[in-house]
Formats: structure tokens, sequence, C-alpha cells
């Protein structure tokens, strides 16, 4: 698998992770999403708001048009908001995942963490594996948040994703 198709591939698992769980999470009651469950961000309206601001944070760096926010913080109180926020940047990603190529993937991007204020040097093939990677990682602490309060988000796993198709994988 290519680095562009492997980055188009994951944008599509994200996309699709997204939606399922969205709507997973439109079930809930307002007070349910906002409780403090012990996660990073608390909660599992938290969490998904982490997970927006680090992908306008990494897109913007990967495109040129910085995004700066705090990890913590909450870009929109709304649900509704933040799920319309949620799909327009799931689109975001998909199209820049389109557009990579070979030449961009060699170089390096220099940035500031939001994490810790330090400046820092990787290259972009690192950061597009690093941008998919957090993705997974906050979505696996939706899932178990949901699991704990008996909501079920269905298969998770990328083979499963409509349109995986086995033989060219």
């Amino acid at each position: 698998m290519s680095d562009r198709a492997y980055a188009e591939t994951m944008a599509r698992y994200n996309h699709w992770m997204n939606l399922k769980l969205y709507a997973v999470c439109a079930e809930m009651s307002e007070e349910q999403r906002r409780e403090d469950r012990g996660a990073f961000f608390k909660s599992i309206s938290g969490t998904l708001n982490h997970l927006l601001v680090g992908d306008r944070i990494w897109l913007g760096r990967f495109t040129g048009k910085p995004y700066v926010a705090q990890l913590n913080q909450e870009l929109y109180a709304n649900f509704d908001q933040l799920r319309q926020q949620r799909e327009l940047t799931d689109q975001q990603i998909l199209e820049w995942s389109k557009q990579l190529t070979d030449d961009w993937l060699n170089q390096s991007l220099r940035y500031q963490s939001a994490a810790d204020g330090i400046e820092r040097v990787f290259p972009h093939r690192l950061l597009v594996v690093h941008l998919f990677n957090h993705q997974t990682h906050h979505r696996g602490q939706l899932t178990t948040l949901l699991s704990q309060l008996g909501y079920d988000p269905g298969v998770t796993d990328l083979p499963w994703m409509p349109g995986v198709n086995a033989a060219k994988a």
C-alpha cells in the first residue's frame, strides 16, 4: 500500500468511525455526554472536542493554515454543532489525503507542540501516521466509555469498514 493510499484509507476509516460514534452519542442525554468519566479529557463531550481540536491543529499544520486552540478547549458546546463541524473536518481530511504526494511526504515539518510548547521537526510521513493513530487512540477511549454505559458502537475494526476490498488490501 502506498503512503497516499494509506492516508486515504485511514481518512475514510476516520470518517466511518466518527459517523458511527456520533450516531451512538446522539442517543445519549447531554448530561451523559458531559459527565466526568475519568477519561483523559474527562467526558465523552470533552473527548469528542479534543479529537476535533487535534485534527484541526494537524490539518492546519499540514496545509499551512495554522489552527490555534488548546488541546482541552471546548470548540462547540452544542452537540449538533459539534457533529456538523466534525463532518466538515472529516471531509477536509478526506480531500487533503487525496492530494498527498511523495514529494510532500518526504519533507519535514517544523512546528511548536500544543502539548508542551517545544519546537519539533519530524518527517511528514511520521506525522501523517500520528494524525490517524491519535484519532484511533481517543476513539478507543470513547468506545470504552460508551460500552461502560451500555451503548454498543458496533464493529470498529478497519477490515469491516464498508468498501474495503480484502483482495486489494
